[in-house]
């Protein structure tokens, strides 16, 4: 089954190795075959990972695009320790993304990565209202 994807004008996709950026116009187009896939919105840039849970996710997106994901997985491993010494009610969340990639579901690992996001958004939302 392919997988119909629209573009809105000027947004970027990445599908494997390649970037691509849409024209002036919203276009559709499906994809057929297995190829790791993100849509613009959510794709992490070094400059845009700009909290240690964004690294994280970082880390797994760039796990998630590489032909061989293990080159990111000490980098992974060292922000996740960082990150539970710092949050360990974190736990539960790196529990879950542990859990996808180590069954090489990477892109799950990715929507996990995006909770973990919000948790650490409404951590530090907490401490600053303190």
């Amino acid at each position: 089954m392919a997988l119909k994807v629209e573009l809105k004008p000027r947004e970027r996709i990445i599908i494997g190795q390649v970037v691509i950026r849409n024209d002036e116009q919203r276009t559709r187009f499906f994809i057929e075959g297995d190829a790791p896939i993100l849509r613009e919105k959510d794709i992490f840039t070094p400059a845009t990972a700009d909290s240690p849970a964004k690294k994280i996710y970082l880390a797994i997106q760039l796990m998630y695009l590489a032909q061989d994901p293990m080159y990111q997985h000490q980098v992974y491993f060292e922000l996740v320790r960082d990150f539970v010494q710092a949050a360990p009610s974190s736990l539960p969340h790196i529990h879950e993304i542990n859990n996808r990639i180590l069954s090489s579901d990477l892109y799950k690992a990715l929507k996990a990565a995006k909770k973990l996001i919000a948790y650490e958004a409404e951590l530090i939302e907490n401490a600053t209202r303190v």
